[in-house]
């Protein structure tokens, strides 16, 4: 790795920085028990200062002086014990004693994702809390975790998305050693590992970039964040490569299987190839040789280019479909303000072709945004579109973070969950929603006074529609509130809804994953504009998975009766429903002709 302090075979440590703008930079390192040592930096081509010493070790902590005055931590520090304003530490990842020897994800396409927040995932709020209920979702049938962002970040309370050093793990959830052992444990209960990481801005606290390399930054893009990363402009190389090893980094160091890239649409860059083409790349060409390695996207645009088969060049795995969302969350609430507005007019009708399809919107205009969006997918497998019910955006932007157990009827949210989960295409949870978990995820951030007022007046302002009190995002108490309380699992309700989830992931196990490699193209048909519909997937020797399904209050007709094997229902008595050519309310039907070669 071309950045930070790598430890060397003969115990010196190189350590190294881009400071293009910086006059001179000197090398602190600091010392528990006596006066910090101060050692020159020599300049090299670029930008670039270096320096190899006897005089640290793993386990040293060391910050640099810019020309003379200002002590900054490593921006590719592996470590920041004492959060952002702290002296990094050398680490040597060579000292960590990996038992996942023997380990390979499942292809993607056979993903079950479970989202969740390190911090609140678990009373201990700890990697370590993390791996003790791996069991837990093992026993769900969960195939992969993925982990909200833990780089470094201000404070100990935060979503992550404001991390200023996206090398170090978040010192509030513990150490490098205890992420890898994290990860050995998963991959120990059959478990992959993805990380969300954050290449479209660096947060507003703790970021010193600006002092030393302003060029990491161009005003000629401009983000919800201000200025944004130079990966087009001049003296970009540097940049780009910043990002590129990051991706690397956690790949390789940390035996993780995958990463999730946050907002790309506010990622700018003219390239030929652009950074994420180059990131995904990288990763095909390093660790995706030897392995299966998941990349997903966040990407409003719907750029359906940027998504391919499984480990293609240059290709990203999947997108979270957003699209998919919004239409069942429409259905299950009736909300219909802000971008979803966009789904308000036959949204049972956009969920059928989004189920089928991947994107409703395929080069539409969207009347929320006021420009046309997205690109034609119906060419693209189920596997390039990750849909969900619930996500750590779609609760926490909330005005008070409600999940939809306090926003839905049971019986609607069980119906939408069987659509979710037997459905071809990964689906992914947020934490707690297996259990109908009644904690809010509320957004929260833990900056010094001045950022967390503005903050604060912002979210007010955001929501100065909305009546009641909305929660201070830099009341420890506001960060409280979103800790799973895990004893209620064994509350009937709960318990119920945890073993219908259960019961699904077992059905999608059995007879959904085994069909994914053979699936040949989709068609979906609305029975009636706000009614019930259904979408087939075509297999190889002329196999079919049928879904029906009425997703409101009312029964609804349905033309045709579905031949093959019943695989899930969420009503009795269907097949004398389907006689009569019509669906109960909240009704999901899944069956499973079969091939002629198996007839």
């Amino acid at each position: 790795m071309p950045f930070g302090a790598q430890v060397r075979s003969g115990g010196q440590v190189r350590f190294r920085l881009w400071a293009p703008a910086a006059r001179r930079v000197d090398l602190v390192l600091e010392s528990s028990g006596g006066p910090a040592r101060t050692l020159p930096m020599d300049t090299a081509v670029g930008g670039w200062v270096e320096l190899v010493t006897d005089e640290a070790q793993a386990g040293s902590r060391y910050r640099f002086a810019i020309d003379g005055g200002t002590l900054v931590p490593d921006p590719a520090s592996r470590r920041n014990p004492q959060g952002v304003h702290g002296p990094s530490e050398v680490v040597d990842p060579e000292a960590f004693g990996w038992t996942d020897e023997d380990w390979r994800a499942r292809p993607w396409r056979e993903s079950v994702v479970y989202e969740l927040h390190v911090g609140t995932f678990t009373p201990e709020g700890t990697f370590a809390g993390v791996a003790s209920k791996l069991e837990h979702l093992q026993r769900l049938g969960v195939t992969a975790i993925e982990l909200m962002p833990v780089a470094e970040s201000p404070g100990a309370r935060g979503w992550g998305y404001d991390g200023v050093l996206p090398y170090a793990p978040a010192s509030a959830y513990g150490s490098p050693k205890d992420l890898k052992s994290l990860v050995c444990a998963a991959h120990a209960h059959g478990i992959a590992v993805m990380l969300d990481v954050v290449y479209n801005h660096f947060g507003p606290e703790g970021n010193f970039l600006h002092l030393y390399a302003p060029q990491f930054f161009t005003e000629r893009h401009a983000t919800p964040w201000g200025a944004a990363m130079n990966f087009d402009g001049p003296e970009s190389r540097a940049v780009r490569d910043f990002f590129v090893h990051n991706a690397l980094y956690w790949l390789e160091e940390y035996h993780l299987d995958g990463l999730r890239l946050d907002a790309v649409h506010e990622i700018h860059d003219a390239s030929d190839p652009d950074i994420l083409s180059e990131i995904a790349r990288a990763a095909r060409d390093g660790p995706g040789r030897e392995r299966p390695v998941y990349l997903v996207l966040e990407n409003l645009d719907n750029e359906a280019r940027r998504l391919g088969p499984s480990g293609a060049p240059n290709a990203f795995d999947a997108q979270w479909n957003d699209d998919s969302h919004h239409c069942l969350h429409v259905l299950l609430t009736g909300e219909s303000a802000g971008y979803y507005s966009d789904y308000r007019e036959r949204p049972q009708t956009l969920l059928c072709r989004s189920l089928a399809e991947g994107f409703v919107y395929q080069g539409e205009t969207s009347r929320h945004l006021g420009r046309p969006r997205g690109e034609q997918s119906a060419h693209l497998p189920p596997s390039a579109f990750v849909n969900f019910l619930q996500n750590h955006d779609q609760i926490g932007n909330r005005a008070r973070g409600e999940r939809l157990a306090q926003l839905a009827r049971a019986e609607a949210l069980r119906a939408a969950a069987a659509v979710l989960l037997l459905a071809p295409s990964p689906p992914m949870l947020f934490m707690g929603e297996e259990w109908a978990a009644a904690e809010p995820f509320p957004y929260f951030c833990d900056f010094g006074p001045e950022l967390a007022a503005k903050v604060r007046q912002g979210r007010l302002r955001e929501f100065s529609h909305f009546q009641g009190s909305i929660p201070d995002p830099g009341d420890p108490a506001t960060y409280a509130s979103a800790h799973l309380g895990w004893a209620r699992l064994a509350e009937p309700p709960h318990a119920r809804m945890f073993d219908h989830y259960r019961r699904l992931l077992a059905i999608r196990r059995r007879d959904v994953v085994p069909l994914l490699s053979r699936i040949l193209g989709s068609t979906c048909v609305a029975f009636d504009p706000g009614g019930a519909f259904a979408v087939d997937w075509r297999l190889r020797d002329d196999g079919v998975l049928h879904l029906l399904a009425n997703l409101k209050d009312t029964s609804a007709p349905v033309i045709g009766r579905p031949a093959g094997r019943m695989i899930f229902a969420t009503h009795p008595g269907i097949r004398a429903a389907l006689a009569r050519n019509e669906l109960a309310p909240w009704s999901v039907t899944w069956l499973l002709e079969r091939s002629r070669a198996g007839r």
